[in-house]
């Protein structure tokens, strides 16, 4: 009988699984249920990609100065070959979405005895804890977002190329306490898919 109990409650599992909410059907195959189709998992984008005649083709070609491959883990931008602007920025949008509004990991400190617990304890430490997120939680949120943009678009199989940090900062952001206001964030992304798409560079890969 709980032989019998278990064969049905498999076969309810599996149909269960084989039709997905929203109608996306998948396939099972070894055990494993695939989707047919997933797309990005922040849905559609706020803003459509639009026609790429429209957006403005930053400036790539410079010339390497001293330091300027020392700075490339932080400066560079994106490419695919055979790739169509829409494509890439469905890509970078889905990327944006895994990097932006990251926490530093610096929270509040409770102070060491005698002040625990006390009023003077409490501000001290919320004093302390705002300092260090002023100093050195930005920066690990500028961090953070440069190694998730990175290995989300290496995985989709995007080259990275070096650029100055002036060129960079023409058609890229940076989040760090403050959040980047929707507009810019999507005309600079567009920015960053027409690079992707079309750029032809003569630089070394960088890999991730």
């Amino acid at each position: 009988m709980e032989a019998g109990w278990a064969r049905r409650a498999c076969a309810a599992l599996t149909a269960v699984a084989l039709t997905l909410p929203g109608g996306v059907v998948a396939q099972e195959t070894a055990g494993t249920v695939y989707l047919d189709d997933s797309g990005s998992p922040f849905g559609k984008a706020p803003e459509e990609a639009g026609d790429a005649a429209k957006v403005t083709m930053p400036k790539l070609d410079f010339t390497p100065s001293p330091t300027d491959p020392s700075n490339y883990d932080k400066y560079y931008y994106f490419v695919r070959a055979d790739t169509d602007f829409e494509t890439a920025y469905a890509d970078i949008v889905e990327c944006d979405g895994y990097a932006r509004g990251l926490a530093s990991g610096i929270s509040y400190t409770q102070v060491p005895y005698p002040y625990a617990g006390t009023m003077a304890g409490a501000v001290g430490g919320a004093i302390g804890s705002a300092m260090a997120m002023a100093i050195f939680g930005s920066a690990e949120k500028r961090r953070l977002r440069r190694v998730n943009m990175r290995q989300c678009m290496n995985f989709k199989g995007y080259q990275r190329h070096g650029l100055s940090k002036d060129l960079w900062q023409e058609f890229h952001f940076e989040e760090g306490l403050s959040d980047m206001p929707e507009t810019r964030r999507f005309a600079y992304l567009k920015q960053q898919a027409l690079v992707a798409a079309t750029a032809k560079p003569e630089s070394k890969e960088l890999g991730l």
